[in-house]
């Protein structure tokens, strides 16, 4: 009988899958049991083989990938969060940091299908092999880099990121460029780099770790001494040069010559003024500049800028004559004035004295404020002292012109006390018009030590004027003459030969003052301050004692007294007792005595 084929229930199937991508597919044939037995044994056996091989195979090629970091090439698959994909030829992928293919944007450099080189480190736990796209990169260049950093050849790279002490530029790998080689002057500001290409020199390799220092000093400096040498050759003073300004400072700016910076002083840099450089110029303008000094032992190169224009105060008497009037604009304001441009380099001062005819104002501030444009009427040019005296007040009427004519000397005036003084008081009388009044002109009687004795700031008083000085702007105001003056009054009572009872108010070596009258003094000499009996007569202040006037000028206001000769005449207190009748009886006999008579008396009692 024929054979059956069957497949016994125990019948274990061939597995589908060996290692991780083979399928081994069982035969269709129909076979006896004995016979499958025999080829399910036979296949198991050879397929164990093959995958044992396969993982073999597969262990030694990932093995020799990995030997001395051997660069193979794959292909980008897929990028994730934390990693590129790349298909290296092993059955397990290749994982890339995704940090290492990062441009300085932060966006990874490769794209699914691209093809790169990567070094494989190892296999990892989870899964796939960790590959380096920068150990791949860095053996491709290694050569290339050993070779330019001997031969000193520059390199091209891009700047990725800034790290603590400088940046990292990709220059094909990731090399360091510290802050202090990216200019040959310090940068503030290193952020300003990130995304520039830039041209570089390897200074440093460190194959075993992998590390990259370079330079972008050490060219520019090269570049700078070429340059420097050429322009050395064709300077000397009063050459004009194109520079760009490298620097500004508070005192000028630093301009590159070509390998050579000169110092554009701030002085230099306009004929009129500046408050800083930066008013004038910007770092980075190309500026036509003259060589004022040049130091070619120490290479120290002095510039002019204001110098390529003609100095504007070379002819500046012709085009500003005393009189003319002026437009400008108020560059400053000071205590003592405002400063005006006239034009670029000249400019004038408005004194504060020459703004308003008016005393009364107490900063220039308060008339003019920077930026505003002032006519004025030039006072005064000196082209050697680069000066210009300007006025505003002279186009305004002067009231001091007139002031003769409306306030004549003799005349009245009231006004109000403005301000006090140790020497007087200052009256307004109109406005912008004030008057002194000295204070030996306030009381006729009374010494006054202080005007406030006798006025009060803002009171109203009146005055009578004593002259005015028009060119001086001064006027001079009296008080004690609204009412008569004492000595005249006196002078007109009073002859040589009156005998007056007066006060010693003082004494000195020479004599003694006394007051004759209320305001009225007069000198007794030393020489005429004797007795009846011819002794020294001792006069102390506060006694009172009957004198005779030996002496009067009204022009000096002056008047001198004598206590000799008073024995001699009778006082008037004897005269007036004399004529008084002592009773009815002398009334008839006292109507006929003469002062004669009196004398004689006097004399005849003596005797």
């Amino acid at each position: 009988m024929p054979t059956e084929t069957t497949t016994p229930d125990n019948q274990h199937e061939a597995p589908e899958t060996v290692g991780a991508n083979h399928l081994v597919t069982p035969a269709p044939e129909t076979t006896t049991a004995d016979d499958d037995i025999d080829y399910d044994a036979a296949d198991f056996a050879a397929a164990l083989e093959s995958f044992d091989r396969e993982q073999a195979e597969e262990k030694a090629a990932a093995s020799s990938a990995m030997e001395e970091d051997k660069v193979i090439t794959g292909t980008v698959v897929k990028i994730t969060d934390k990693h590129v994909v790349v298909d290296i030829g092993l059955k397990s992928e290749g994982l890339i940091p995704k940090e290492q293919v990062l441009d300085h944007t932060g966006e990874p450099k490769l794209a699914v299908g691209d093809a790169v080189e990567v070094v494989v480190e190892r296999e990892e736990s989870e899964g796939g092999y960790l590959v380096s796209y920068e150990k791949a990169q860095r053996h491709r260049l290694w050569d290339q880099l050993e070779k330019a950093a001997a031969d000193k050849t520059p390199v091209t790279g891009t700047v990725l990121s800034r790290v603590k002490g400088g940046l990292t530029v990709d220059i094909g790998v990731k090399a360091f460029l510290p802050g202090s080689q990216v200019e040959i002057r310090p940068v503030r500001n290193l952020d300003t780099y990130l995304g520039q290409q830039l041209d570089v020199r390897v200074i440093k390799l460190n194959k075993k770790r992998g590390n990259v220092v370079i330079s972008r000093k050490e060219i520019l400096e090269e570049e700078q001494n070429a340059k420097k040498s050429v322009t050395l050759e064709t300077l000397e003073e009063g050459t004009v040069l194109t520079g760009v300004v490298k620097n500004l400072t508070d005192y000028g700016a630093f301009v590159e010559l070509g390998g050579l910076d000169g110092l554009l002083h701030i002085t230099d840099m306009s004929w009129g003024r500046l408050t800083h450089p930066r008013d004038l110029v910007q770092v980075g303008d190309e500026i036509q500049v003259k060589v004022l000094k040049f130091d070619k032992d120490k290479h120290r190169v002095s510039l002019g800028f204001k110098q390529l224009t003609p100095d504007p105060w070379l002819d500046a008497t012709e085009r500003y004559p005393i009189g003319a009037q002026v437009k400008g604009r108020v560059l400053s304001v000071t205590d003592y004035g405002a400063f005006v441009e006239l034009e670029q380099g000249i400019e004038g001062l408005v004194h504060v004295s020459e703004m308003t005819w008016s005393k009364r104002m107490k900063h220039p501030s308060k008339m003019v404020k920077p930026g505003d444009e002032v006519d004025t009427i030039i006072l005064q040019v000196n082209p050697n002292d680069r000066r210009i005296s300007l006025g505003m007040k002279q186009l305004q009427d002067n009231p001091w012109e007139q002031l003769e004519n409306k306030y004549p000397t003799g005349a009245t005036v009231e006004g109000r006390v403005r301000n006090l003084t140790d020497f007087g008081a200052f009256i307004e009388i109109e406005d912008g018009i004030d008057g002194l009044v000295h204070v030996s002109n306030l009381s006729w009687t009374k010494r006054i030590k202080h005007p406030s004795e006798v006025l009060k700031k803002g009171e109203k008083v009146k005055a009578v004027v004593l002259g005015v000085e028009p060119e001086n702007r001064r006027l001079s105001l009296g008080v004690k003459q609204l009412e008569p003056d004492v000595w005249d009054t006196f002078f007109a009572q009073h002859r040589v030969g009156d005998v007056v009872k007066g006060k010693v108010l003082r004494t000195a070596q020479f004599g003694a003052f006394v007051e004759i009258a209320e305001g009225v003094e007069g000198l007794c000499h030393v020489s005429e301050a004797v007795d009846e009996t011819g002794k020294q007569a001792e006069l102390q202040v506060g006694s009172e004692h009957e004198f005779k006037i030996v002496k009067m000028s009204p022009e000096e206001k002056k008047v001198g007294l004598s206590l000799r000769g008073i024995g001699e005449e009778a006082s008037r207190e004897e005269v007036e007792s004399y004529k008084t009748p002592s009773s009815s009886s002398s009334s008839s006999s006292s109507s006929s005595t003469t002062l004669g008579d009196l004398i004689n008396w006097k004399r005849s009692e003596r005797e």
